[in-house]
């Protein structure tokens, strides 16, 4: 082989080393890239809970009546904090990325909660004691649909009831509230919210009346019927 031949083909063979070199350094940063994709954090976190104004002044009269908000049952399919998007009339979509605070069994109960404690002026005692002496209202709610369609609207179909716990009246009601939404995850949860406020309104209702036939029953003599608020 001549010095020359020599030459080039040392020249070849650092060209081949260069040219590795390089495929390594960009598999090794591919792969990176890669990894930091499989493990990047959820894009956001939504609730249901919050955004309600406290009453500018509250009473420091005990309240006249408490309530007792039960764990919420939702259907199987939402039972994730990963969000649910429906896409047809029998096809979901996960959003892995975008998430729930919370369960949304507890973001349902939670929200709630805060509702009907604010509309009626009083305490939820779920697992907490009860003064004797005030009447306690047992809310249960079982959703039947929570359906997120994206820029078309938000639906909650929940069976919920009151009863009394200390003379076990009561009643059981359907709510179908459908708010229409803009594009976007957050008209989504905004639409969820003004749903989950006109079922909270009508369970207000209903614990009013039953409270107010309640105390009818014990001035006067006979029974009334309670029917589900509209």
């Amino acid at each position: 082989m001549s010095r020359h031949e020599g030459r080039r083909s040392v020249s070849g063979v650092r060209r081949s080393l260069a040219a590795l070199a390089a495929l390594a350094a960009w598999t090794g940063l591919t792969g990176v890239a890669a990894l930091s994709a499989c493990s990047s954090p959820p894009s956001g976190f939504y609730t249901l809970v919050g955004g309600i104004p406290l009453s500018k002044s509250r009473s420091a009269v005990p309240p006249t009546l408490l309530i007792d908000v039960a764990a919420v049952d939702v259907p199987a399919q939402i039972a994730r904090t990963a969000f649910v998007m429906q896409t047809g009339a029998n096809r979901v979509k996960v959003l892995e990325q975008t998430r729930w605070a919370s369960l949304p069994a507890d973001e349902i109960r939670q929200a709630l909660s805060q509702e009907l404690a604010q509309r009626l002026d009083t305490l939820d005692v779920a697992r907490s004691p009860r003064p004797a002496g005030v009447p306690v209202y047992r809310v249960s709610m079982n959703v039947q649909r929570f359906e997120s369609w994206p820029g078309s609207h938000a639906l909650i179909d929940a069976v919920w009831s009151v009863r009394g716990l200390s003379d076990q009246a009561g009643l059981t009601c359907r709510s179908i509230v459908s708010e229409p939404v803009s594009a976007g995850n957050d008209a989504l949860v905004a639409g969820h919210r003004k749903a989950l406020q006109q079922i909270s309104a009508n369970v207000a209702d209903a614990i009013r009346a039953l409270d107010a036939e309640a105390r009818a029953r014990r001035l006067v003599a006979g029974q009334t019927s309670t029917a589900c608020p509209v």
